[in-house]
């Protein structure tokens, strides 16, 4: 067995998606080497360093927050500094770094570590910035995506607070809408898609998924309606028609299955 750690072990060891440890790589804040068949192997000093990033992750920061602040940290401080001896963490909204009684702050908006050396030596100086303002919709959802597979009940609230700050965010009524159906509160996510077809208008991705629902209802002439309706904004939906030809055939409907199946099998050769 190679030595090091693999890709999921580290997943399994900090709690963190795949995703994260891969963009982390990409951004050269972590180099792990590579084994016989080219798979990754992190040794214990890259697990140090990505623990910082797994302590952004469990408080709930975005991604691409998580990502940038730490890739202007690995360019910014000079190699003499030990990225083992930083100690990265949350503090409300903002990524905050300390060595010893030292600290910096992200800049607000920028959401990147705002520091400069003083000397080849590596002496950080701490640059203060204003407060951070208050998450966008789009952190709320991208706080939602990553607490949804470990924390179904914080991603609904998260998708929620989304949809207080912008009530026309189709990604968080669709995200939130297959929360509710994958628990199978199918009359909350009803209520959710129709909500955002409220908001955002006649959306193919509200009105298809509102169809799944009505479907797993037992609500078969409703969930065809809505496939309809879902086919008449974006006709290139080989779901929908698989569906609905499904539908039709149940509702003894021969003609409009086989449209249906035609336009599923042309469309999935493409």
């Amino acid at each position: 067995m190679s030595a090091g750690y693999s890709l999921r072990d580290v997943g399994k060891l900090l709690g963190l998606p795949r995703s994260i440890i891969c963009g982390l790589i990409d951004a050269g804040f972590v180099t792990p080497a590579r084994g016989p068949r080219r798979e990754y192997r992190f040794s214990f000093q890259d697990l140090v360093v990505l623990r910082a990033a797994a302590a952004l992750v469990a408080a709930r920061l975005p991604t691409t927050r998580i990502l940038r602040s730490l890739r202007r940290l690995r360019t910014q401080i000079p190699p003499q500094v030990p990225l083992s001896g930083l100690r990265v963490e949350a503090v409300g909204d903002a990524v905050v770094v300390r060595e010893g009684s030292a600290q910096w702050q992200t800049d607000d908006g920028q959401y990147v570590l705002r520091f400069h050396v003083e000397s080849p030596g590596g002496r950080l100086a701490f640059i203060d910035g204003p407060p951070p303002a208050p998450p966008s919709d789009d952190e709320l959802f991208d706080r939602g995506v990553l607490a949804e597979e470990s924390n179904p009940a914080s991603a609904i609230e998260l998708y929620r607070e989304a949809l207080t700050v912008n009530p026309k965010h189709a990604g968080a009524y669709t995200n939130l809408g297959r929360l509710f159906h994958v628990l199978e509160r199918y009359d909350e996510a009803e209520r959710v898609y129709r909500m955002g077809l409220v908001h955002c208008g006649r959306d193919a991705t509200l009105l298809f998924n509102l169809a799944i629902v009505l479907e797993e209802a037992h609500r078969p002439a409703d969930a065809a309606d809505m496939y309809r309706e879902a086919l008449k904004e974006s006709p290139d939906l080989p779901e929908a028609h698989y569906n609905l030809a499904l539908l039709c055939e149940a509702a003894g409907l021969k003609q409009e299955a086989i449209r249906h199946l035609s336009a599923y099998r042309k469309l999935s050769k493409r």
